[in-house]
């Protein structure tokens, strides 16, 4: 009897433990019939798609978007992901669902490096990102603001023409001056003063500080992908590299507003973006008043980002002109012409180089500076090209595929500035086929500030030299071996023969 009872209890829970399996694969089964989700390549148990990011995930999402289509879906590791590949999808997730997707994933880096989320870029959607993304276009990053910082511009590629020149007859590392340009430019914008100077950029390091930030931001390490397991940024060494990372650039921001708050400080007759935030800061809003943190975590967001990517258009455009001889002829005519024997150009002369403007958006065209854009995170269930998407989901953007993308372009490949001549597409958001800013809520505030620093430097640099590659250096022995980041860099440096025009 007891042997009975015992095959009876034993058949009992083992009917119940199949019944709840079944009743879970079936309500698994009906959740995925009912969400109707994109089409999405096979995946492995617990990493899901992650695999197939690789080194390169602009590359791989690229591909698997020209075998499933323009929007597909991942499962990375625990995190559901949509990657929209073409700027009729793009348009879906950046305006007609802008609101839906406005918020950011809490990434793992950008908490540790950008004061728990506080900055622009990777704060929550809410009324704190909206009171500081109101201080950004109003204050730090208008029109009349960016204006006003024309003689920095002009003085920093002054100076940028200097160091070119003195290079000549031997080969310049172009990479490492624009660089310098880009980093001088924002940090007497932003901080008041440049560090180039006196080895301050090498003392602080700079360069090592920027290169670790685009890496650890890239949003695709793997411990990004299993939130509930923390411990992996720590097996990695994610997490020390991340805190070392942060202590440099706080004690770099430590020691900026240190010199701000000091009362003795000549007071400058522009004000600088630190001085503006400091002052905000000091009389701000009651209500949402913002702690010292708050403003390093923006200062971070105008240092890193506005170094970062005038410094990778320029170096990706003077690589293309080299590389296409008569574009770059073309380029240099059209400058030439218009500012003739003036040894300057001036950001007024801008506006007559429409061949030029063509230029840098073909640059931003293949090579946009963030290639795959910041993600994004459904806050509520949306519909997008007939397919259910949950909330909670993550949303990436791959402009770099959508700047190749054969529906949209002609000769997708090719470096082809003429295809803007007489076009009305421009990289303000508002075309989808080029955003290398984004768009909607969470596009960059600061196009106009770094369209302003690129156009500059590369007519000055057209203007003043004629270029070349080194002696025994052909074109094809160029390394456009892409660095992926947040934002992404050619590995190998720029190194050309520059000589001066105007002597």
């Amino acid at each position: 009897m007891a042997v009975l009872q015992w095959l009876r209890e034993g058949f009992l829970l083992s009917f119940l433990f199949a019944s709840i399996l079944l009743v879970v694969v079936l309500k698994w089964k009906s959740r995925k019939t009912k969400l109707n989700l994109p089409p999405s390549p096979p995946k492995l148990p617990i990493i899901g798609n992650l695999h197939q990011l690789g080194n390169t995930p602009h590359l791989s999402l690229c591909q698997l978007a020209e075998k499933f289509g323009p929007i597909i879906y991942l499962q990375l590791g625990e995190v559901p992901t949509v990657v929209v590949s073409s700027a009729r999808m793009a348009k879906e997730v950046l305006k007609t669902h802008d609101l839906a997707l406005a918020n950011r994933p809490q990434i793992f880096s950008a908490k540790h490096l950008f004061y728990d989320c506080t900055d622009v870029v990777f704060s929550t959607y809410g009324s704190y990102w909206r009171h500081i993304r109101k201080i950004c276009i109003l204050e730090l990053l208008s029109v009349k603001r960016v204006q006003s910082y024309g003689f920095v511009r002009e003085e920093e590629v002054a100076r940028l023409v200097h160091r070119v020149a003195e290079s000549y007859p031997g080969t310049t590392d172009l990479t490492k001056l624009l660089g310098l340009y880009a980093n001088d430019v924002l940090c007497r914008v932003a901080f008041g003063r440049d560090f180039s100077a006196g080895g301050d950029y090498d003392r602080h390091g700079f360069q090592k500080m920027l290169e670790e930030y685009q890496v650890l931001l890239g949003g695709l390490s793997i411990g990004d992908f299993f939130p509930s397991m923390e411990f992996i940024h720590t097996l990695t060494g994610m997490k020390s590299r991340l805190q070392d990372t942060f202590r440099r650039f706080d004690q770099f921001f430590d020691e900026v507003i240190k010199e701000h708050l000091n009362p003795m400080r000549e007071k400058e007759e522009h004000k600088d973006l630190v001085d503006v935030l400091l002052e905000i800061q000091k009389n701000g809003d009651a209500e949402m008043p913002l702690t010292m943190d708050n403003v390093k975590a923006i200062i971070l967001d105008m240092f890193a980002a506005g170094t970062d990517t005038t410094f990778i258009t320029l170096d990706w455009g003077m690589t293309e002109l080299i590389m296409n001889p008569k574009v770059m002829e073309r380029a240099q005519a059209e400058v030439r012409s218009v500012v003739g024997e003036n040894q300057f150009v001036l950001e007024t002369d801008l506006a007559q180089m429409h061949y030029m403007k063509a230029v840098v958006k073909e640059i931003f065209r293949l090579h946009p500076p963030a290639p795959v854009l910041v993600p994004r995170e459904s806050m509520e269930d949306i519909t997008i090209d007939g397919y259910n998407i949950p909330a909670k989901t993550r949303f990436f953007v791959n402009a770099w595929a959508i700047g190749r993308d054969p529906e949209c372009w002609e000769n997708p490949k090719t470096f082809e500035p003429q295809r803007f001549m007489g076009s009305n597409i421009d990289f303000k958001g508002q075309d989808f086929e080029l955003i290398p800013f984004g768009a909607g809520r969470r596009s960059c505030p600061a196009i106009t500030f770094g369209t302003a620093t690129v156009e500059l430097a590369l007519s000055q640099l057209l203007h003043s030299f004629d270029w070349e590659l080194p002696p025994g250096i052909k074109t094809g022995d160029l390394d456009m071996t892409e660095v992926f980041g947040i934002t992404m860099h050619r590995i190998s440096h720029l190194n050309v023969v520059a000589k001066p025009r105007l002597v």
